[in-house]
């Protein structure tokens, strides 16, 4: 007997007795979805159950649970971290150039020339098959681009640092925004690089019971990263934040205690001593695979070896896949919502007269909570929902914009100008008008991506999978 009802499928799934007529309470209905998981997909998630309940005790605290999951992969650990600091510090340098050039009243024409210089973190995934099947033996499959990577950006920041002040203008000159676009742009292509390499890697250093904190490590690496390149950068260079808080008065200057020049040098540095201690101290070791003696004899995971084309063909096949199509479309479209926010107001604020290095201090009090917040919700976001936290972030994010925008009118300064006998004439910003509609961009992205984003968290595995086994493909 074959019969459908709505989603479920019961030629298969409804089992009769031969010799009796079946009453529908004995009827077992498995509905389709579970149907899709095949052997492998439950063999994995026996697995991970079992791995994290070992030695792990649920009625200890935070901090203990933590430090017991994290056992055995904590160096591990600290190691993505600092990478992923170093990765973060030419980010946050060339996040830190368009408040230098607003102070220098650079146009807003002028500085989205600059904002070219972010184009490779975007386009990385056109190279990272290149990254991931070309390699050398001897050196490892990350390290062999890792190192070269981390090693030009330390020599090109020590090249910049003897430019890079002509290169602004000087004290009183114009700063040439083309060509310090030229300049930081392969600059960011390479760190675009490294963190390919170290996402790699991340995956294999790490073992599979851990290998969910990897973007945790990401998170905090880079923003610790950016901190350092960024605000800690801005706040030597002004000599406003120096004379109130790091000097006495009597040693008052008219210049910070680093110039952007000093301060890229200094890291050019940091970068070639710390990598030359990474290639030699540290060996490439696949930790994502589970000991031989759970898992069963002929079964052991291998990490493909795929040539160039090979590489870019698995990548069209993923591309392919629906899941992935619709990962993407959430993941470029996202963060429509705050782009004006994120993009805009730090300049505005600069035009409106605050000090850069007033506004670079106010990451002070947020970056400790950008390095603590991805560890507290690790458990959640390294689980089987993590998107659980952007649906529920979403919205609050949303409102929060929409009270700038309502705090940030004109009235009160209007009503003061017509009280000192003046006319005033109010034009409307162009800020606020791209924060509003982006905002509703937001409202109706979160309606219409809310399902389908509780609907990729649920289905299996395997849908995301281009070969449904663990060989190596043909």
């Amino acid at each position: 007997m074959t019969a459908t009802v709505g989603p479920f499928d019961l030629s298969e799934s409804v089992e009769f007795d031969s010799t009796i007529q079946p009453h529908p309470s004995q009827c077992v209905i498995v509905p389709v979805e579970e149907k899709q998981k095949d052997k492998q997909e439950l063999e994995d998630e026996k697995w991970e159950r079992n791995v994290k309940k070992k030695n792990v005790d649920p009625n200890s605290n935070w901090l203990k649970r933590t430090h017991d999951t994290l056992k055995g992969d904590i160096s591990s650990i600290l190691l993505l971290l600092f990478l992923y600091l170093l990765q973060g510090v030419p980010l946050g340098l060339i996040g830190a150039i368009p408040l230098l050039l607003s102070s220098k009243h650079v146009s807003y024409g002028s500085q989205a020339i600059f904002s070219f210089a972010y184009w490779p973190f975007s386009l990385k995934l056109l190279w990272a098959p290149i990254v991931d099947s070309v390699w050398s033996k001897r050196l490892g499959r990350r390290k062999s681009w890792m190192v070269p990577c981390q090693y030009l950006i330390g020599l090109f920041m020590l090249f910049l640092s003897f430019k890079v002040n002509d290169i602004m203008g000087g004290n009183d000159g114009s700063p040439n925004v083309i060509f310090l676009m030229l300049i930081f742009l392969p600059l960011n292509f390479l760190a675009a690089t490294q963190d390919i390499a170290v996402d790699g890697w991340a995956l294999t250093m790490l073992s599979k019971k851990n290998v969910g904190y990897a973007s945790t490590c990401n998170a905090v690496g880079q923003t610790a990263g950016y901190f350092l390149g960024n605000i800690v950068f801005l706040a030597l260079e002004s000599s406003t934040f120096c004379n109130d808080f790091l000097r006495s008065k009597e040693n008052h200057s008219d210049t910070g205690i680093v110039d952007l020049a000093g301060y890229v040098f200094f890291w050019g540095w940091v970068f070639i001593i710390t990598t030359t201690l990474v290639l030699i101290l540290k060996r490439e070791v696949d930790k994502s695979v589970p000991s031989s003696q759970n898992v069963p004899p002929g079964e052991e995971e291998e990490e493909m070896e795929l040539g160039v084309a090979e590489s870019y063909t698995v990548l069209y096949k993923i591309m392919k896949l629906k899941p992935v199509l619709w990962m993407c479309a959430i993941l470029l479209t996202g963060k429509l919502a705050f782009a004006a926010s994120d993009g805009m107001t730090s300049l505005k604020l600069i035009d409106m007269g605050i000090p850069k290095d007033r506004l670079a201090s106010i990451g002070v009090f947020l970056t400790p909570m950008q390095i603590l917040l991805p560890w507290m919700i690790g458990k959640w976001t390294a689980g089987p929902r993590p998107l659980n936290i952007f649906l529920l972030a979403f919205p609050y994010r949303i409102f929060i914009g929409g009270v700038v925008l309502y705090s940030c009118n004109t009235k009160v300064l209007a009503d003061q100008c017509s009280n000192g006998g003046d006319v005033c004439e109010v034009a409307i910003d162009g800020y606020f008008i791209s924060v509003a509609v982006c905002s509703f961009i937001g409202i109706v992205w979160y309606k219409v991506f809310y399902n389908k984003i509780k609907y990729l968290q649920k289905i299996p595995r395997s849908q995301w999978r281009v070969f449904p086994s663990r060989s190596t493909p043909n």
